[in-house]
């Protein structure tokens, strides 16, 4: 049940973060936790799938599998395109993964290659290739700085909330370059580390390094924004280091893809949270996907931060249903009640709050339950209240209201709004703000409408249905 349209899951089993998203040969490839035995966290191991366009995925089998007591956690995929590994065969560049196996003693960096478009992997006979004699040591993230002509990996030694860099140049032997931490302790473990450059918005010839930390006991992941010279990096002490990725409680362990084909830096993350990830309620798979997005620095008045957008592909899977443009709540509603609405729907809307104290939208509503999306005047927040969407007695930790500050531009506000079968992904500021909720209404829960406790009207709203 609740199988979602347009967000990834496994056929069966657990799934929780994406792992060596790379694009390789015409394929986007997603690894990602997995428990090919059971539908709760265990006998981790990489689960893997293709795909040509983000959209339509070809389920293959287990790539790497836990091995003599030790399961295979997180990490990340490059292409070797020169060969500085010295493991290519048949004149093909070999695709490499590294990733973490957590044993009973400890977790170690290992490396694993296929020289077939990543249908088979063999674990390298030097594996581990870093260990350092530490439990809490974990999800390599490895890419090219060509400046220094090296690889590097970031790694997290997540007890004491510090990332490790280590250079190498033919991925095999690596040296301790530097550290960066240790972060609040209040945070809990840090996890799932990414770093990659960014162009600055609309300043030509200006780019950025981003470093992003997904925090456990946080509510979304921190980024720094700094400089990255291959060995250090160094974050910019005017933008601040409480930056968050997202404001909801379902976005986790993101994790960009190597070698994009258009130079675009573009996501994924894994759509739930620690509190209740082995009790969504879903048969016979636990666990989905984001929806891919494309990542963007821009400048505000406090500085640089980190805009995400949904990727373009995205559009090639939807039907139009409704678009209408300056009008009053009643006649949108109408036309809303009209469409029938939809389990899965984009919905664009822009509008002017006015006086109003509150205004949101309901979506995957009936009679009985609702999700709403709105607009907190008085806190100048956005807001995505989950307290009736539908089941949420399955964990204490699951109702509740997630907020993020939001401002209004020219008095207008205007959000895109991604509804799934069991899944809200809420758009602000173009992207500056997002919010990402897990909710698992009923099937014939398809309704959408505009509320509003005052005076209010619609700038511009459309909807799309989104195609399985």
């Amino acid at each position: 049940m609740l199988r979602p349209r347009h967000h990834f899951t496994p056929p069966r089993g657990f799934l929780n973060d994406p792992n060596g998203l790379v694009h390789y040969a015409g394929e986007f490839h997603v690894f990602y936790q997995h428990n090919p035995l059971g539908d709760t966290w265990g006998h981790m191991s990489w689960g893997h799938a293709v795909s040509r366009d983000l959209l339509r995925w070809e389920h293959l089998p287990v790539a790497l599998a836990e091995r003599d007591g030790a399961m295979i956690f997180s990490g990340s995929a490059v292409v070797d395109w020169q060969n500085t590994s010295g493991l290519c065969a048949g004149g093909e560049p070999p695709l490499v993964a590294l990733y973490t196996e957590h044993g009973p003693a400890e977790q170690t960096q290992n490396l694993a290659y296929s020289n077939d478009r990543g249908r088979t992997f063999v674990r390298h006979r030097d594996s581990p290739i870093v260990a350092i004699g530490s439990r809490d040591f974990r999800d390599p993230k490895v890419f090219w700085h060509e400046p220094t002509r090296s690889w590097v990996m970031v790694t997290v030694l997540a007890a004491i909330r510090t990332v490790r860099f280590d250079v190498s140049h033919d991925l095999l032997r690596w040296e301790h370059a530097s550290d960066f931490g240790p972060g609040d302790p209040e945070d809990g473990p840090w996890e799932c580390p990414d770093l990659f450059l960014l162009p600055v918005e609309a300043e030509p010839g200006q780019r950025r390094w981003v470093l992003k930390v997904d925090v456990q006991r946080a509510e979304s992941a921190r980024y720094f924004v700094g400089d990255f010279d291959g060995r250090v990096f160094v974050p910019d002490p005017e933008i601040g280091h409480d930056l968050r990725v997202d404001g909801g409680r379902d976005f986790y362990a993101a994790q960009s893809f190597s070698d994009f084909p258009d130079e675009r830096r573009v996501w994924i993350g894994w759509m739930s949270h620690w509190d209740y990830a082995n009790v969504v309620p879903t048969s016979p798979w636990r666990g989905q996907l984001s929806i891919p997005r494309e990542l963007r620095l821009v400048r505000v008045a406090g500085g640089l931060r980190l805009a995400q957008r949904p990727v373009g592909e995205l559009a090639l899977a939807r039907t139009p249903l409704l678009r209408c443009a300056a009008t009053d709540l009643t006649a949108a509603n109408r036309d809303l009640a009209a469409t029938g609405g939809g389990v899965a729907v984009e919905i664009d809307v822009e509008l002017v709050p006015c006086h109003a104290a509150t205004c949101a939208i309901a979506v995957r509503s009936a009679a009985h339950e609702r999700t709403l999306v709105g607009f907190d005047a008085a806190r100048s927040e956005l807001f995505v209240d989950r307290t009736r969407s539908g089941a949420t007695a399955f964990s204490p930790a699951f109702p509740g209201v997630h907020r993020r500050p939001v401002s209004l531009v020219g008095g207008r506000l205007a959000l895109r709004i991604f509804v799934d079968t069991c899944s809200v992904e809420v758009f602000a500021e173009d992207g500056r703000t997002v919010l990402s909720d897990l909710v698992f209404p009923e099937a014939a829960s398809t309704g959408i409408e505009l509320l509003c406790d005052g005076d209010a009207h619609v700038r511009s709203l459309e909807v799309f249905q989104l195609e399985p």
